[in-house]
């Protein structure tokens, strides 16, 4: 028996009662049925694939997390929920989730409970051994993104016969620090923190489902903005690194619950040719002051169209032609010579997106 979910199976068989594996933090793991049993509880964790902040604090109210044997939890009711058996899924003194048993008829004795225990220990030992590894994979990625070519080539080496490429980098950017739940996400997607980005690596075909799964579990955490970045496909595990930057670009230049792809960025690549300081000096007389730099930047997105221009400002012609001229002074570019505008428009198409 090598899967979670055949565990789960085999102990819904085995005390004739509707199963869930929950990890730790109340995230589901695996399912099986029995018969129509369900409770509001159950739905709400299959359904969303965790159970609420609420149902965690009920019941952990019973101890569920030192338990070392199983836990009954009367039924409420007014709330509607079923009476359910919890054994506690441990290996080595630790507490990796819970499985729980629907028993609305208070039919699973603790002799028949202690029959599962063999079951509960694989799926603690699968478990740990899980979380063991993606912690593992995670290091390692990590290892991939540092400066250190020594560190990488030797993370490369690792990993090598574990990963197959192509792969796509995503970035994740949130308030939120914490990692990420590997058991909320596809078991092929490796993930770690670094330099306050969530990373991601994962196959292309599943990249933006990934992203929006991630997204998802960290604003169940803290309600926040998230902006994410992609880049792919990376075709070895040399590419990983430079594969981040550039998804890093990509996600400090999106809006708030957007994914922006590297692809997409067009001029806004330039922001990975050079650090942010060094830019903003090589910017800082290029671009207008106040409320000029709305009227030059809509000129030049409009082709230097001064009828479309007049138009999207609602102002005159001659007043439009009035601000152009106050920009040339103050840019000390000639906006008739299409270098000086491709300079210009450059400035203010980077300025905003530079952290100074």
């Amino acid at each position: 028996m090598d899967d979670l979910q055949d565990i789960v199976e085999s102990a819904a068989d085995l005390l004739r009662a509707p199963a869930t594996l929950e990890d730790r933090d109340f995230h589901l793991v695996a399912y099986a049925a029995h018969g129509r049993t369900i409770d509001p509880v159950r739905t709400e964790s299959i359904l969303h694939r965790r159970s609420t902040d609420e149902v965690r604090t009920r019941f952990e109210r019973h101890g569920i997390a030192r338990a070392t044997g199983p836990v009954r939890i009367p039924a409420d009711p007014e709330a509607g929920l079923l009476p359910r058996l919890c054994l506690p899924v441990r290996w080595n003194n630790v507490t990796y989730g819970y499985l729980w048993l629907l028993d609305a008829d208070h039919h699973i004795t603790r002799a028949m409970a202690d029959q599962a225990a063999p079951l509960t220990e694989r799926a603690a030992l699968l478990m740990a051994r899980q979380t063991r590894d993606r912690d593992d994979l995670g290091w390692k990625l990590a290892d991939l993104l540092t400066t250190r070519p020594d560190v990488r080539a030797q993370a490369t080496g690792e990993l090598a016969e574990i990963l197959t490429p192509p792969f796509t980098v995503a970035v994740l950017r949130s308030a939120e620090p914490g990692p990420l739940n590997p058991w909320l996400l596809p078991r092929n997607v490796v993930t770690t923190v670094w330099e306050g980005d969530h990373i991601l690596v994962t196959s292309p075909a599943k990249a933006a489902q990934t992203v929006e799964r991630a997204r998802r579990q960290l604003l169940e955490r803290r309600p926040s903005p998230t902006y994410a970045g992609l880049y792919g496909p990376c075709h070895g595990l040399t590419e990983i690194r430079e594969g981040w930057l550039r998804a890093r670009v990509a996600a400090r230049t999106a809006a708030d619950g957007e994914t922006r792809t590297w692809e997409s960025l067009g001029a806004l690549r330039l922001l990975r040719a050079a650090d942010d300081e060094s830019l903003a000096g090589t910017l800082a007389d290029l671009a207008p002051m106040g409320g000029l730099a709305e009227t030059a930047r809509t000129y030049l997105d409009l082709a230097g169209s001064v009828q479309k221009t007049a138009a999207a400002l609602n102002v005159h012609r001659q007043t439009l032609y009035a601000r152009l001229r106050r920009i040339e002074e103050l840019t000390g570019l000639d906006l008739s010579d299409g270098r000086d505008r491709l300079t210009l428009h450059l400035a203010l198409t980077l300025r905003p997106h530079l952290n100074i």
